[in-house]
């Protein structure tokens, strides 16, 4: 369907070789996931966002309610619906499968446990991981959701994003603390970002769980935020051993992010 007026629907029109209704659909339910929060998006906030006419948002989300993959709260603004958690575990498994290469010469590389991590709503959840051989080692089970704040792979996907949305986060989460190394502070989270970004990885310090020390980096350009760390015994993380294992991940990010780019429709 095209733009449609109080009358009725114009002819569906065909895009880039597509059915234009389709990409307009999947750019709402993106602005939909952009706006994950407890009280929903109202339509004219997706008119706004999305620059489509009100009448055919009111007919997208109609049908989009219809099969489950939106649904209306009770204040009559809109969230993603339950529909699309099949779709996004079985894409999550996907990526999962696609880093597993990059996740498996990072262990080879490092000795060290090797993980892929999203940022999901306000918290990371971990959609695949590489054990260490190691008989002490860093077990993440998949699926498992960590705060942001005081994870590497939390502070790497943070750093990633403007710092309106990250005060925003923290207003609605808070900083609460792991060990006695979270950062519990707004303004020194702030500054800790400032530093991942300037250096290009982030660094869990004790921050999560004792004892332990993670390195990570966002994978660049990735259509999700998603992050790859390495994480072990802070004894065998040494800060030396992270001076050797960030380049490691760089080059492993992009090369996952080239890996979704050729993914992608041209």
């Amino acid at each position: 369907m095209g733009d449609e007026s109080i009358g009725g629907p114009v002819p569906e029109r065909v895009r880039g070789g597509g059915v234009q209704s389709l990409d307009r659909a999947f750019a709402l339910l993106e602005h939909l996931a952009d706006g994950v929060g407890p009280d929903g998006v109202a339509l004219s906030e997706l008119a706004s966002r999305s620059g489509l006419p009100l009448p055919t948002i009111h007919r997208l989300v109609r049908t989009l309610v219809a099969s489950g993959h939106v649904r209306q709260l009770p204040s009559r603004r809109y969230a993603l619906g339950p529909r699309l958690i099949r779709l996004g575990e079985a894409a999550s498994r996907m990526l999962g499968e696609w880093a597993r290469p990059q996740l498996t010469a990072l262990v080879t590389a490092t000795g060290e446990s090797a993980n892929l991590a999203m940022l999901d709503g306000d918290a990371v959840v971990y959609v695949a991981q590489v054990p260490s051989q190691h008989t002490m080692r860093m077990f993440t089970e998949v699926g498992r959701r960590v705060p942001a704040h005081c994870t590497g792979v939390g502070k790497a996907l943070l750093a990633t994003l403007p710092t309106v949305e990250v005060r925003a986060l923290i207003a609605r989460t808070g900083l609460p603390a792991a060990t006695p190394h979270t950062i519990t502070d707004p303004a020194l989270l702030l500054r800790e970002l400032d530093r991942v970004r300037a250096r290009g990885y982030a660094v869990d310090d004790a921050e999560q769980e004792l004892g332990v020390r993670c390195v990570a980096v966002a994978v660049p350009g990735a259509p999700s935020a998603t992050a790859l760390s390495v994480s072990g015994p802070a004894a065998r993380v040494t800060w030396e051993a992270v001076e050797r294992i960030a380049p490691q991940l760089q080059t492993a990010a992009q090369a996952l992010a080239g890996q979704l780019a050729a993914a992608a429709p041209g």
